[in-house]
């Protein structure tokens, strides 16, 4: 049983773990370079992610019923999270600069893509539809979440600074391609065949390119400043929230998919985006950075050992 667990394990983590290595390894040899990356990110983010949202909700069986109370578990359970890091953060990082990088590193995770590909390769098409909703919910909380902790203290938070957010975020093409699937979804709006065709091609596209680009992007050099504080925020990223919240769900009642969706999607690295945030911002962003890589190799063995745990005592 516990060699059938393993296996199942590295089925799932292997691929994944393979593609983000491919693209570490090209950008090593120069076959591809950060104008790529940065052209295929953004083709990604803007056309092919979106439009695989979108496809795997429309086409989502009528009688699919969205587990809402899930939704609303996994948002209470990352704002308290949240505010479990910010206060770990105050009482054990002493730069106080550093603070805004650290607790986006910690709590922000990379559910667009590395837990999009997670879900897609457990769960197929019935996972995506329930995870596209899970998206488009904590997209717009990170996006809070992340503005209150970066702003600096001299600086005021006001309702125009929410407004403008608020506003960013209903131009994020993720939102739109999730709410565009809802809408045509509910109202039954006809897709012709040739458009749905057309659209798998790129929706397919998604994930490969989107782990190609995020292994291009690792510079695992720079992992060797800031050590301790780097390792505090990884730590608390990949093994405090998903060990927290996944215990909440099964203490919860979730099983199965419901309890598998909570696992890879709070077991996700840092999301790349916390880097733009904290440039952006005036936070330290070489810090951000260095969280992201470190998350994004660790989850491989966290990962790995969280879905050979789940699938040995039969949970998802």
């Amino acid at each position: 049983m516990f060699l059938e667990s393993l296996m199942f394990s590295l089925s799932v983590t292997g691929p994944i773990c393979l593609l983000l290595f491919l693209g570490w390894f090209l950008r090593r040899i120069n076959f591809i370079n950060e104008p790529f990356i940065e052209i295929a990110s953004k083709l990604v983010f803007t056309v092919t992610l979106p439009t695989l949202l979108f496809l795997n909700i429309v086409k989502s069986e009528h009688g699919t019923d969205i587990d809402f109370s899930l939704i609303a578990y996994s948002l209470l359970a990352n704002i308290l999270f949240f505010l479990l890091v910010v206060l770990l953060t105050k009482l054990f990082a002493r730069n106080r600069d550093d603070h805004g990088a650290i607790i986006q590193g910690a709590f922000r995770a990379n559910l667009a893509i590395i837990g999009l590909a997670y879900v897609d390769n457990i769960y197929g098409d019935a996972g995506l539809a329930l995870a596209a909703v899970y998206v488009a919910f904590h997209v717009v909380l990170y996006n809070v979440l992340s503005v209150l902790i970066l702003t600096p203290k001299q600086h005021k938070i006001t309702p125009k600074m929410f407004f403008g957010l608020f506003k960013a975020i209903f131009k994020n093409p993720l939102i739109i391609g999730i709410l565009s699937g809802v809408l045509f979804f509910f109202f039954t709006i006809p897709v012709p065949k040739v458009m749905l065709d057309a659209g798998q091609y790129f929706a397919d596209m998604s994930l490969p390119m989107a782990l190609l680009c995020a292994g291009g992007s690792l510079h695992l050099k720079s992992l060797n400043s800031d050590g301790v504080i780097i390792w505090f925020a990884t730590v608390l990223k990949i093994i405090v929230a998903p060990i927290l919240m996944t215990g909440g769900a099964y203490l919860l009642g979730f099983r199965g998919l419901q309890l598998g969706l909570i696992f890879l999607m709070t077991a996700a690295p840092t999301a790349a985006a916390s880097y733009v945030m904290a440039r952006a911002m005036g936070a330290n962003a070489k810090l951000a950075a260095n969280v992201i890589a470190c998350t994004t190799v660790g989850s491989l063995l966290t990962y790995s050992i969280g879905l050979l745990i789940l699938y040995r005592f039969n949970l998802m």
